[in-house]
């Protein structure tokens, strides 16, 4: 996806306006990383990978490991040594056929009026990057920080090259593309956008805030 360049705002004149959706349950009507290895490796592979990495996600339902930890489990037993030429044909399948069923309406429509009135939209989210970016690339955004996998030699490893995009991650990225592009915290006005626990950090962060179509009142990650 290109990238518009850094850009220094004016000393003087409005703040830059920057929307923030999270992606699965936000701009989409449900989680979309188990729909996309089902539709991508087909039913026996899947159970497959599932069983394989069944006492991570245990572990995680338990609250016994890590959100990070049990993703890259799935990752790795599922996409591991699969070609970057057949994850890009599966990943160019999903967004043209099996999204455009799954948006949100609400969501979607504030995206395009955020983008009507010149504001930077971007998704941050914790969904992999094999099929965000193609995304990113359909709506026209500015751009994608999300989960990011390893490529070696034209093959994926199935491990994670970036934390996984969650939680206080989320802040932390966003933070960091602001700055590369020249823009402090006082010459921003962020809108942010989402639907569970893991979006509470960057909603607490917006200036604006909605979660699940509704006005966010700042609270604890925890409450």
């Amino acid at each position: 996806m290109p990238d518009p360049g850094a850009v220094t705002p004016p000393t003087s004149g409005p703040p830059v306006e920057i929307a923030a959706f999270d992606f699965d349950g936000t701009l989409t009507r449900r989680d979309t990383l188990l729909p996309y290895l089902l539709r991508s490796l087909g039913w026996p592979r899947f159970l497959l990978a599932l069983l394989r990495s069944s006492p991570w996600l245990a572990a995680y339902a338990s609250r016994l490991t890590s959100n990070h930890r049990a993703k890259a489990r799935l990752l790795q037993v599922s996409l591991g040594g699969r070609s970057a030429a057949q994850v890009e044909r599966w990943s160019a399948d999903f967004v043209a056929q099996y999204l455009p069923e799954q948006w949100q309406e609400e969501t979607l429509a504030r995206l395009r009026w955020h983008q009507q009135q010149g504001h930077r939209c971007v998704i941050v989210s914790a969904s992999p990057g094999i099929y965000l970016h193609g995304v990113g690339e359909a709506l026209r955004l500015d751009a994608v920080l999300c989960t990011e996998l390893e490529l070696r030699e034209g093959t994926l490893t199935g491990r994670m090259t970036t934390r996984n995009c969650h939680g206080e991650e989320k802040v932390l990225r966003l933070q960091a593309w602001l700055a590369g592009r020249g823009l402090s915290a006082a010459a921003v006005v962020l809108h942010a956008y989402g639907d569970s626990r893991g979006d509470v950090q960057l909603l607490n962060l917006a200036d604006y805030a909605h979660y699940q179509g509704q006005p966010w009142v700042r609270q604890s990650p925890r409450d």
